[in-house]
């Protein structure tokens, strides 16, 4: 394995600790948070779903995002070339590199246009908000933007080309300095709606509902999707932490950033909980609306406040801050395979991948047409999903990354860093820099034992097996 300084000095490094801290948190705080987190909450329940998670989190997602961050910093590598310098020479073992960059390409390609709705709704709010519409126009408002698949392409390109601007400007003056700039933006609003939330009716009520534990409201999928949601949540199995890791200096403490990492993340989750669950509740709505939380019932609620317009504009920046920090790492992670791979500029690198998830994410922009994306392919995949469930292009990819892409790409870390890997060089890459050098052996028995366990009834669930 070669140390890498050279690479690293061309290829751009973090400003320090908290350069890296901020970048990777902007990749881990997301739609995941703010959108899916949320709505999967109120579909489960909330309280011991919440606890579960939590779990989750600590047992299973943090040994693996601490796993892709060694493995990145001790090569200074990519994921491919990461995992090719930690194996022999000709190993498969640098497939899981590979399926990682696939992941990473694959969901930027549709996240784009979940992004682009968040751009239209904060458009519409800056126009006057949802003020004098009913229930029902608001409720159909999004079903007519999925539909509309000029809007969408349209969003979705507009996306992507800022995406692409940022990465262009490299590690430290492009991804950590909107990092710097984002990331303090995204809390001081989440605080600003925090504090509206705890001024309104419902704080009482989904304080109890998202933090008093109910077995009753939990099932057995319930579990499986919190463990499920901890790899997305924290952009664990596509390669974005194995990446960001190997801009980091050799003397920086991975422990102890990965943990801050991990509890910022679920900092955000939890207050945007208690942002939108107080609102839901004040105006007499179902905190288990679905995917439909954020860009159904909430547009409802805003209609219905004093001041709806500028609420509504808050949230839904906030909502396009915290997808394009996440954006930003996955297009990272391929236009770094590409320029360790290939030896491209970032500047050619950056605009052909950029160009291509663009490309590939059409058809996912085009999902609730009438076309080949949308009904069409919902008839296609019928015959694979099972009479009556056929997916749209859209869905299908999103079930295809969540379900398979991303669990396999932990599992794979998991097992790679836990059992392939060098017993010294993965000492080394643990204990260097942190003052955490007792939790090793806890670390490498949760990634050895409890981590597989974990990730496989993900997949047996994915299988309807379990």
């Amino acid at each position: 394995m070669s140390d890498g300084l050279d690479t690293a000095e061309k290829r751009g490094q973090w400003s320090g600790r908290w350069g890296f801290i901020l970048a990777s948190s902007g990749c881990a705080i997301g739609l995941g948070n703010i959108w899916k987190f949320p709505y999967i909450t109120g579909e489960n329940g909330g309280g011991l779903f919440v606890l579960i998670y939590l779990a989750c989190i600590t047992l299973i997602g943090l040994p693996i995002m601490l796993a892709e961050v060694l493995l990145g910093r001790a090569t200074q590598k990519s994921p491919v070339g990461a995992y090719r310098d930690f194996s022999a020479k000709g190993s498969p073992w640098v497939i899981p590199g590979w399926i990682g960059v696939l992941t990473g390409f694959v969901i930027l390609s549709y996240y784009s246009v979940v992004a682009g709705w968040a751009l239209h709704y904060t458009w519409l709010s800056l126009q006057g908000g949802f003020a004098g519409m009913d229930a029902e126009t608001i409720g159909n408002t999004f079903g007519s933007v999925f539909a509309n698949g000029n809007l969408n392409l349209g969003w979705h390109t507009a996306f992507m080309m800022l995406t692409i601007a940022i990465v262009l400007g490299g590690v430290r003056h492009g991804v950590e300095r909107i990092a710097r700039i984002l990331m303090p933006l995204l809390f001081v609003m989440l605080l600003v709606l925090l504090g509206l939330a705890m001024q309104s009716d419902g704080f009482a009520e989904a304080f109890s509902f998202i933090f008093s534990p109910d077995a009753s409201k939990l099932t057995r999928a319930g579990v499986l999707e919190a463990l499920g949601h901890s790899f997305f949540t924290l952009s664990l199995g596509m390669g974005a932490m194995i990446t960001y890791g190997s801009y980091l200096k050799k003397k920086e403490d991975i422990v102890s950033a990965s943990v801050v990492i991990s509890i910022l993340d679920t900092i955000i989750a939890l207050v945007a909980c208690m942002v939108l669950f107080p609102i839901i509740f004040s105006y007499g709505m179902e905190p288990g609306a679905g995917p439909g939380l954020v860009f159904i019932s909430l547009p409802i609620a805003f209609s219905q406040m004093a001041g709806g317009a500028i609420w509504a504009t808050v949230f839904f920046a906030l909502l396009v801050f915290a997808a394009l920090t996440s954006a930003i790492s996955m297009l990272e992670v391929v236009v770094s395979t590409v320029i360790d791979e290939t030896r491209l500029r970032r500047t050619a690198a950056t605009l052909l991948c950029g160009t291509a998830i663009f490309l590939f994410g059409i058809p996912s922009a085009l999902s609730g047409t009438e076309g080949f994306a949308g009904k069409e392919f919902k008839d296609l995949t019928a015959g694979i999903f099972g009479e009556g469930k056929g997916k749209n292009w859209f869905d299908t990819f999103d079930y295809l990354a969540s379900n398979w892409l991303l669990p396999l790409g932990g599992l794979m870390i998991a097992l790679f860093v836990a059992w392939r890997a060098g017993a010294a060089a993965r000492e080394k890459g643990f204990n260097e820099g942190t003052r955490f050098q007792n939790l090793y052996v806890a670390w490498l028995m949760l990634l050895r034992f409890l981590v597989p366990i974990g990730v496989v009834a993900v997949l047996l669930h994915a299988l309807e097996v379990i």
